[in-house]
């Protein structure tokens, strides 16, 4: 019994050490996610701007990661969990791929979604990196290699037979692409409207109609539930308290000044295509992944 005790503690103590052991996964914080520094900022910013616009034309996302190492684990078995944390692709598509390199290892892993092993073989991918990738790495020429697999990626993804990408709701308002929507007139208009609103329906109810149009209407215009939020926010606050803006309160109402305690203060909209690094608006679409692709070294 005893010995079956020790058994038992010692496999545990080893689970746990190898869970221990194991490298985390990084947060996605863009397309590209750099851990080693091998990439300088313009390097970064070319290759988002590259795999932002094909996920814009094709609906597909690629994704790069680069890692001092992976031990203990093999880069076939990081992979799968970065894959799996990152969930690159859209969701019930599976159209994700992931560039992995894990630089001190001399590895690297193409990691494929569903979506893509039709296209994306494990030959082809094979190819890409014995072919486009390791001869550059071998040179020391990391940005290249990444750069010319990436771009024989795109290629290959492009030939798949893909659903198109859903555009973004705020292009088929065409009507609403030349409004301002800081223009003072247009404001000073809006507020009217919110007064007008209040006299008719009550101050509750009027407030809470013209906060929700022009909710509506900032969303049309900005694309962002963010700024639709704020700009229907401060509007609802300025119908419901600007008394000494807008006469139609009722009788009894005071008319004390307003102090304007209210500001745009915003940071940037809730939507984000990122930046160099995206500024923590990518994401993973909800793509799965089975283990398809290649790995390789140099």
């Amino acid at each position: 019994m005893r010995a079956a005790r020790v058994l038992l503690l010692a496999l545990l103590l080893g689970f746990a050490f190898t869970a221990a052991a194991e490298v985390a996964v990084p947060q996605l914080t863009g397309r590209v996610v750099d851990q080693t520094g091998t990439l300088g900022a313009g390097d970064v910013a070319s290759l988002t701007q590259k795999l932002r616009d094909f996920e814009t034309r094709k609906g597909s996302q690629i994704a790069v990661l680069i890692v001092p190492t992976t031990q203990p684990e093999t880069i076939e078995q990081f992979s799968i969990r970065v894959a799996e944390a990152w969930k690159v692709g859209r969701k019930k598509i599976d159209d994700g791929a992931i560039l992995v390199i894990a630089k001190n290892d001399r590895h690297l892993r193409i990691e494929v979604g569903y979506g893509l092993e039709g296209s994306l073989t494990d030959a082809t991918s094979r190819r890409i990196i014995d072919e486009d990738i390791t001869p550059k790495f071998k040179s020391g020429d990391f940005a290249g290699g990444i750069a010319a697999g990436v771009d024989r990626m795109i290629r290959v993804v492009d030939g798949e037979a893909l659903p198109a990408p859903e555009p973004p709701h705020w292009k088929g308002s065409d009507v609403f692409s030349g409004i301002d929507p800081f223009n003072p007139f247009l404001l000073i208009a809006v507020f009217m409207f919110g007064g007008l609103f209040r006299g008719i329906f009550g101050r509750l109810l009027g407030s809470l109609t013209a906060g929700g149009l022009v909710g509506v209407v900032a969303w049309f215009i900005a694309g962002s539930i963010a700024a639709s939020l704020l700009a229907g926010g401060v509007v609802f606050l300025f119908t419901l308290l600007g008394d000494s803006i807008f006469s139609g309160g009722g009788p009894g109402v005071g008319r004390k000044g307003s102090s304007g305690g209210w500001s745009g203060g915003g940071s940037g909209g809730g939507w984000s295509s990122g930046s160099s690094s995206d500024s923590g608006g990518f994401s993973g679409g909800g793509g799965s992944f089975g283990g398809g692709g290649a790995s390789g070294s140099w």
